[in-house]
């Protein structure tokens, strides 16, 4: 299950009730008050998170946070992990449903 739109485990995150921050999924906007690019090109592709994407890994998501000195590699991953559980997820129901 997906926590994030570019890939960061939410859930896990040590600063989350610091920053009264629910997730991106949850708020309308980011708890820093700006936009997050990432969050807004999924939102508006109807996408969960950037994993679905055709365009995955995108410049944008590949570059973001690299100037605070975040690896963005993290997040690709762990979008990689996400697209993989919902495909598995797919296949497991079309095949329960005698569809494959």
């Amino acid at each position: 299950m997906f926590e994030s739109r570019c890939g960061v485990c939410c859930n896990s995150c040590e600063r989350k009730e610091e920053v009264k921050c629910k997730g991106c999924i949850n708020m309308p906007a980011p708890f820093w008050g700006g936009e997050c690019k990432v969050k807004s090109c999924c939102e508006n592709k109807r996408l969960n998170h950037c994993g679905e994407c055709m365009d995955f890994p995108c410049d944008m998501l590949a570059n973001m946070g690299k100037d605070q000195g975040f690896d963005p590699n993290i997040k690709i991953e762990q979008c990689k992990i996400w697209a993989n559980e919902e495909t598995a997820s797919t296949v497991a129901t079309m095949t329960t449903l005698g569809i494959l």
